[in-house]
């Protein structure tokens, strides 16, 4: 019951930082990851540790390419390294796989509303040809007047939500 307290005291704060701000605060990401390494080796010792580390290192490297590839923050990847840290390796993946789920509808809502239904169908087919025309030579640039940002973390909450409801916390 503590861990479900910690973990939900910190989706709550960083869905509304990340809301409000674009950010999500190291003040509880940091003290998070700390509390679940420290929780779970109190209580089962090496054993704890390592379900806490892997967890730590589960969810810090799903987020770890796309925040070097300039993506999302790195308030997103310490979110998920938190998550993981309180809960272990397939709580944290099954909350990774809802959340890139999620994202992506909420990415595929958020392009339709810019562009348009119909010239968003369009796009993709025009991209779907030319990347199979061009496959060897594919480089995509960034236009940052075209491109569409949201704050992930918003994602991330709610895939992890997603998986307490229905998944279980072991």
């Amino acid at each position: 019951m503590f861990i479900i307290t910690i973990l939900g005291l910190i989706l709550l704060i960083s869905l509304i930082t990340d809301i409000r701000n674009r950010k999500i605060l190291n003040i509880v990401t940091f003290p998070a990851i700390l509390i679940g390494f420290v929780y779970y080796t109190v209580s089962l010792g090496w054993e704890g540790l390592l379900f806490s580390g892997k967890g730590f290192l589960v969810g810090a490297s799903f987020l770890f390419i796309p925040y070097l590839l300039g993506g999302m923050g790195a308030g997103d990847v310490k979110l998920m390294a938190a998550i993981g840290a309180l809960t272990g390796t397939m709580f944290t993946f099954y909350s990774f796989i809802y959340t890139a789920l999620i994202g992506g509808m909420i990415s595929l809502v958020l392009i339709m509303k810019k562009r348009g239904i119909m010239n968003s169908i369009k796009s993709f087919f025009v991209t779907m040809v030319y990347f199979r025309s061009n496959l060897g030579s594919l480089v995509f640039h960034a236009d940052k007047q075209s491109s569409i940002a949201f704050p992930y973390g918003v994602a991330i909450v709610l895939g992890t939500l997603c998986e307490a409801i229905f998944g279980v916390i072991k």
